[in-house]
């Protein structure tokens, strides 16, 4: 083994001779060194990645090396920021976050990231600091990479993996098991609540607004023939959470009856369609924009309510009087878990996806109605197994709006202002 990456001098000129007698050592060949910001450092058949650290608070940096070896990327991979509070993020090319060789890892596939699906709630709130109690309460996780919705082609793979080989398309289920897939909530499929779970550019530093991720083979899920990873990438967390929670409404809805969705941008578009495809219950969209609501009708929704202050009364009036017996609130904000359980039906279901805001409800008010609250967090590898099937049939489309990765800043202030038709999807 190399020493740690601690262990070398910083100056480029004295770390050469170091690696040199290191690799003579440990292969019997001569090593080459180049200088520059994207040098590489060649032992034998494998990479040492000089990578650029950026310690953001002072603004100072620092080279380093790395003692692993690297898979071998491009120029550099484009590397986002996060800031909290801030309203900008950072779009760096001097930085490189290098993606640790997988020789060694037997069950390990690194990813050529196609597109990456911009959060217009999750990847927002990061920036504004909401998730920083959860995210980052001891202050270690920045500098990072963003980009939880992932989906490209492999470009290499462990030595025990099977399935899988270079130039396969895939989609990324988001959140990793820290067991492998072996705790009690992974044998049992409830892949969002695994033991030491995390989720790329979230709780860990490494995510897909990139141009190469590593990931666990247990989270890939091969795409059929008529699916490209560009058109697929929100399907990862959007989709996936989409489909969850009309799965869950689905199980209790009879034709005749009626679901709210509050909300028809990028989740709600994608639960419309689901809606549509696996019940026959009325769909009533509530929508603040015109624009959206628009295009939410189009993809199947039976009635369109604009929000204007007397959207209730007009469910209510849909409903003949009842409410729905299903609402979805896609928002969770600004008084949309108000609206929603007011649209409620007696033993009807309130789903929240949407967050924000608290939710207030007297506890005689739910006993009374027996109206059911219901959170939803993601959902299964099944699930989004589940959705492709969905997806390969034509029954579930995406609506994207796609960007470069040097515009995310534009691509994250017109998902804030609402200027995005569906999904904002980043390409590398």
């Amino acid at each position: 083994m190399l020493p740690e990456a601690d262990a070398f001098p910083a100056d480029a000129n004295r770390i050469a001779p170091l690696l040199r007698k290191i690799a003579q050592l440990r292969t019997g060949r001569m090593v080459t060194v180049t200088d520059g910001s994207h040098s590489r450092l060649q032992v034998g058949e494998q990479k040492f990645n000089r990578k650029l650290q950026i310690t953001w608070s002072d603004g100072v940096e620092l080279y380093t090396v790395s003692s692993n070896p690297v898979y071998p990327i491009n120029d550099y991979n484009l590397y986002v920021q996060p800031l909290f509070n801030s309203p900008e993020i950072v779009v760096d090319k001097t930085s490189e976050i290098p993606i640790d060789g997988i020789w060694e890892d037997e069950l390990k596939v690194v990813l050529r990231i196609t597109n990456n699906g911009l959060e217009n709630v999750t990847d927002l709130h990061v920036i504004e600091g909401v998730w920083k109690h959860i995210q980052d309460p001891e202050g270690k996780l920045l500098p990072c990479v963003m980009g939880h919705e992932n989906a490209g082609w492999v470009e290499d793979v462990g030595k025990d993996v099977t399935d899988f080989k270079k130039g396969d398309p895939v989609i990324l289920h988001p959140l990793i098991s820290g067991t492998d897939g072996t705790c009690l909530d992974c044998r049992r499929g409830n892949d969002m609540h695994a033991a030491a779970g995390a989720f790329p550019g979230l709780s860990i530093k490494e995510g897909g607004y990139s141009e190469l991720l590593k990931t666990s083979v247990r989270n890939l899920i091969k795409l059929p023939k008529v699916l490209a990873p560009k058109d697929v990438a929100p399907f990862s967390d959007a989709g996936l959470t989409a489909y969850r929670v009309v799965k869950k409404a689905t199980r209790n809805l009879l034709p005749g009856q009626s679901c709210v969705v509050i909300g028809a941008g990028g989740l709600g578009h994608i639960a419309i369609q689901c809606l549509k495809a696996m019940c026959a219950a009325d769909i009533i969209i509530v929508e603040k924009s015109s624009n959206a609501l628009k295009h939410a009708m189009e993809l199947g929704g039976d009635h369109g309510v604009l929000i204007d202050g007397n959207e209730v009364e007009k469910v209510k009036e849909i409903t003949k009087g009842k409410g729905a017996e299903a609402v979805i609130d896609f928002v969770g904000e600004k008084g949309s878990t108000s609206m929603g359980l007011n649209m409620t039906s007696n033993g009807g279901f309130f789903y929240i996806v949407g967050y924000g805001e608290e939710i207030k409800i007297l506890a005689v008010d739910v006993i009374i109605s027996e109206r059911n609250i219901i959170g939803n967090l993601v959902g299964t590898w099944s699930e989004l197994y589940e959705l492709m099937e969905l997806a390969d049939r034509g029954k579930v489309k995406l609506s994207m709006q796609e960007y470069k990765l040097d515009d995310a800043n534009k691509a994250l202030h017109d998902l804030n202002e609402g200027k995005v038709k569906g999904r904002a999807v980043l390409v590398p």
